[in-house]
């Protein structure tokens, strides 16, 4: 049972990944988008790291919001 949860956790998270438009952006590269999540990470444990990760927490939940309320969003 841990195992199934874990892979629809894991699926739903490369939803994200599609749905951030990284895959197109970075025409399915998967180096490209390892590194751009690295470099996100990087970000995270900056100085700034709350600020930045209480940002990113914002535009996600607006994006939520926003796609609920049946609009579309740009990332």
């Amino acid at each position: 049972m841990q195992r199934r949860e874990r892979t629809r956790h894991l699926i739903e998270l490369g939803g994200l990944v599609q749905k951030a438009g990284l895959v197109d952006l970075t025409a399915d590269d998967r180096a490209t988008i390892y590194g751009a999540l690295l470099e996100l990470v990087g970000c995270a444990r900056g100085d700034d790291a709350g600020d930045v990760v209480a940002l990113w927490k914002r535009r996600g939940k607006r994006a939520f919001d926003s796609e609920a309320g049946g609009k579309e969003t740009l990332a």
